[in-house]
């Protein structure tokens, strides 16, 4: 019965302790992705804002020149 002693959440026998193991590196994962994903999804949006700013001013720029 010593065997059963590394039992998971569910009851189920895990002799490796693979399970545990899994679990432990995917919350770890969990943790560490809201904070790598951040700066590498809002890099790439503040870029596309800013260059469709630029395009609206100088097609503005355009227009009031050719319109002047």
């Amino acid at each position: 019965m010593a065997a059963h002693n590394s039992q998971g959440p569910e009851g189920n026998y895990d002799p490796a302790g693979s399970t545990q193991m899994f679990r432990a590196f995917v919350d770890e994962g969990e943790t560490r992705r809201p904070q790598a994903a951040a700066p590498a999804s809002s890099g790439p949006r503040v870029g596309l804002i800013l260059g469709v700013v630029a395009v609206l001013v100088v097609l503005g720029g355009v227009a009031w020149l050719a319109l002047g």
